[in-house]
């Protein structure tokens, strides 16, 4: 018998309902829905309580098969959250461009200047990069958020929109001859990218 039917058959064994065996395992019911219908197992700490709610042994619970593949997908959830909030915290990187000297103030003065003190470029330029600057950021802000939820889609949607605002970002500092702030957002892309295909 399979981890989801057991756990359904000590439930309805004790006559509770799913909101009432999460509330007494501290889980959401949406967990102990997963769970029964087979789309998850358990985390080891949930897996713990579950054995001691129902006074079995976590071997009488799930197969060894099913240990190992619970342990992978926990394994895998945990690295796609690191990754999010890593991702996220790079996306935030790129407000250092709002103040520090990255912006090249055109071939009269080749000193650099922050992008507030852009004179060398008109408003226009200046309103697009502090845009692709701004919505980075709060990509990047979404994503730390994100990352405490379990909600792996968001996850995935959150960092595939973080890369293809760096690919924008990237593009845009290049086309505007603006290469530190090109280069910046060309690493950031390139360590944002690895981490992706790290986990994917």
């Amino acid at each position: 018998m399979e981890f989801n039917q057991k756990l359904q058959q000590l439930r309805r064994s004790r006559s509770m309902t799913q909101e009432e065996l999460a509330e007494a395992l501290f889980v959401s019911r949406t967990a102990v829905s997963k769970w029964e219908s087979g789309r998850g197992y358990p985390s080891v700490d949930s897996l713990r309580e579950i054995s001691r709610f129902f006074s079995v042994t976590v071997d009488e619970l799930i197969c060894p098969e099913e240990i190992i593949t619970a342990a992978e997908t926990e394994k895998k959830t945990l690295a796609g959250k690191i990754v999010s909030l890593v991702c996220g915290a790079l996306d935030i990187l790129p407000a250092v461009l709002l103040f520090i000297p990255a912006f090249r103030n055109g071939a009269d003065t080749p000193s650099a200047v922050p992008l507030f003190g852009l004179a060398g470029a008109g408003a226009w330029l200046k309103a697009v990069f502090a845009a692709v600057i701004g919505l980075t950021v709060l990509n990047g802000i979404s994503g730390v958020i994100v990352s405490y939820f379990d909600k792996p889609v968001w996850n995935r949607h959150r960092l595939f929109t973080g890369i293809g605002l760096s690919i924008i970002g990237v593009a845009v500092f290049i086309a505007a001859r603006q290469p530190y702030a090109g280069i910046l957002c060309f690493a950031l892309l390139v360590i944002k990218g690895f981490l992706v295909l790290k986990i994917g």
